[in-house]
């Protein structure tokens, strides 16, 4: 799928009613042979895309939840590279966008340009490398803006102003607005300002921004997905596929389904 395609996928789910949802997974955490299961049940199950997570040995961005599911990937032998190759031998049965979420050098180890390529053959539609910093960004984003793939930049809404419309102004496929300063990990509150935030990012960007970090319940999903075009839920998802608690994920997903989103 293409960067356009992603940007597709989350305005026609909020053509639908309520806003995007996007599950973050650690790929292979119980191993590989469990991810194609996990990918469809997602899909099944009404997720807008699925974001899958490369386990790294130092995931400067990963509370512990995540932290732990990619000590458990990592156990189970996983790396960039079969996960990437695990996705493309079943990209055929996915109708959803995949977007995988790493650190820098496992692909600075795969090498960019094969990054881009494998990336590409895999049907993955954007990439999320969250410690690389905007201004050092030229390699990646042009390597995979040849293949048509989205380089999905991170916002955290604290930000300054000038950089925020700097982040907006190249974004693709989507933005990732960080909702706390800090680590991943479930919250039970934000500040009072994250919603209104979130809609001066709407109206700065031209492509859809989903709220991300912290976000772990349907009260949560309903809370930003009024404010932002979706969310994008990581370690109470990670948590209930370690539980086995399949349950919960349909809830969180039907939450953004069933949420009225203000007229804009």
């Amino acid at each position: 799928m293409t960067a356009d395609k992603l940007t597709g996928a989350i305005n026609e789910a909020k053509r639908k009613g309520g806003c995007a949802f996007v599950p973050y997974i650690m790929a292979g955490d119980g191993g590989l042979g469990r991810l194609e299961q996990q990918v469809l049940f997602l899909q099944e199950a009404g997720a807008t895309a699925v974001e899958l997570g490369i386990p790294f040995s130092d995931p400067a961005a990963d509370g512990p939840v995540i932290q732990q599911a990619g000590i458990r990937a990592l156990e189970e032998g996983v790396t960039l590279g079969n996960v990437i190759r695990t996705v493309a031998g079943f990209s055929d049965e996915v109708r959803i966008p995949v977007i995988l979420m790493t650190y820098l050098n496992p692909v600075l180890s795969h090498g960019v340009a094969t990054f881009a390529n494998d990336c590409l053959e895999a049907g993955i539609a954007g990439v999320i490398v969250p410690d690389v910093p905007f201004e050092e960004s030229a390699i990646l984003e042009d390597a995979l803006r040849m293949v048509d793939v989205a380089f999905i930049r991170l916002v955290p809404l604290s930000a300054p102003e000038d950089r925020i419309r700097a982040i907006a102004g190249a974004a693709e496929g989507f933005i990732y607005a960080v909702t706390v300063d800090g680590i991943t990990g479930a919250r039970d509150s934000f500040g009072g300002s994250s919603a209104e935030r979130l809609r001066r990012l709407k109206e700065i960007a031209d492509v859809p921004v989903l709220a991300g970090f912290g976000i772990s319940s349907a009260e949560h999903v309903r809370e930003f997905g009024r404010a932002a075009d979706g969310v994008i839920v990581g370690s109470a998802i990670v948590d209930a596929l370690h539980r086995d608690d399949l349950v919960s994920i349909s809830g969180l997903i039907r939450a953004a389904r069933e949420i009225a989103v203000p007229a804009e």
